[in-house]
């Protein structure tokens, strides 16, 4: 089974495991786009949070993906947050326990890391903290991982993925795709932070490798390349033949940009576009160190960052 299998990482999973010949339960919300027909692939709706309707969908369930999750860095969004990211997913560890499922895949975030440690690598030994976190998302991941970690406690087989930012092919009106749009209509800013990408295909590999395996009671950051935004966006313009953005966002204006967004956020009742807590993100240093996945799973490897701009903006296109 795979929750949250109407997303760009749940998608993209679900295809490849009905490739590889499995039968799949995909686990959709009532707002998720449908996914295509076929006869080994089973789709239901359920709200994680109603754990009578879980523990019925986790039957015969003998390898899950929970995949399920929400993303957000506005503040007003900090109890959905908790419900989704912490709540159900102990819930989902809970009914996995009551089902008896073989094991779990979970995935995290790099947020969950604590991931703002300025001109600093960061590996699987870091751990969320106030001081070096600043989103309520980046707090709600790693309280899910503590409900994963509990679950192995009490006898679940579990192992966890921290993913970077993931590029593919996907809503480009939501998430990580969202980029691809805003370079697209030629959206002129960029910043010069650093942090890692990973192509979704190479996650999904990822944790089918890890299913697959006896790996248990670990965590993986999976990232293919460190990079700057800038660098991302350059690539990304060039693929779609579009002027690449020449504007610099420097920390004052990240400043004002992000108060005016609350502003106009507060009168409209509309997310803002950018928040305090992605403005910091953007501008900040980050490296992520991926030599944990490749020493347990040797015969993986990363597709190259060029190559995952280049598909995906093909795919957006056609």
């Amino acid at each position: 089974m795979v929750t949250g299998a109407a997303g760009l990482l749940g998608t993209t999973l679900v295809k490849q495991l009905l490739s590889d010949g499995h039968r799949v339960r995909a686990m959709i919300n009532q707002k998720a786009l449908p996914l295509p027909s076929h006869d080994h692939l089973e789709i239901v709706s359920c709200d994680l949070l109603d754990v009578i309707a879980l523990e019925s969908c986790m039957r015969d369930v003998r390898f899950l993906y929970h995949c399920a999750g929400k993303v957000s860095f506005a503040r007003k969004d900090k109890k959905a947050l908790y419900d989704i990211n912490v709540r159900a997913t102990a819930n989902v560890v809970n009914a996995a326990l009551e089902a008896g499922v073989h094991k779990m895949v979970y995935v995290s975030s790099v947020a969950a890391l604590g991931r703002l440690r300025e001109n600093q690598t960061i590996d699987e030994t870091a751990h969320w903290t106030k001081e070096t976190s600043n989103s309520v998302y980046g707090q709600s991941k790693y309280l899910g991982e503590l409900e994963v970690w509990r679950g192995i406690a009490e006898g679940l087989n579990a192992v966890m993925v921290n993913p970077s930012i993931i590029l593919g092919p996907g809503n480009w009106n939501e998430g990580s795709t969202a980029i691809f749009k805003n370079v697209y209509e030629e959206f002129g800013w960029y910043t010069d932070g650093t942090t890692g990408f990973v192509d979704v295909r190479d996650v999904c590999k990822a944790m089918t490798m890890l299913m697959e395996s006896d790996i248990v009671a670990e965590r993986f950051i999976v990232s293919a390349e460190n990079t700057t935004y800038q660098n991302v966006f350059n690539q990304i313009a060039d693929a779609f033949g579009k002027k690449r953005p020449s504007k610099k966002v420097t920390p004052l204006l990240a400043e004002l940009v992000w108060r005016l967004e609350a502003c106009k956020s507060m009168l409209t009742g509309k997310p803002p576009l950018i928040t305090k807590e992605t403005a910091a993100t953007a501008l900040a240093h980050v490296y992520f160190e991926n030599q944990k996945l490749k020493n347990f799973l040797p015969d993986f490897h990363y597709t190259t960052l060029q190559e995952t701009i280049q598909y995906t903006c093909r795919q957006l296109l056609a």
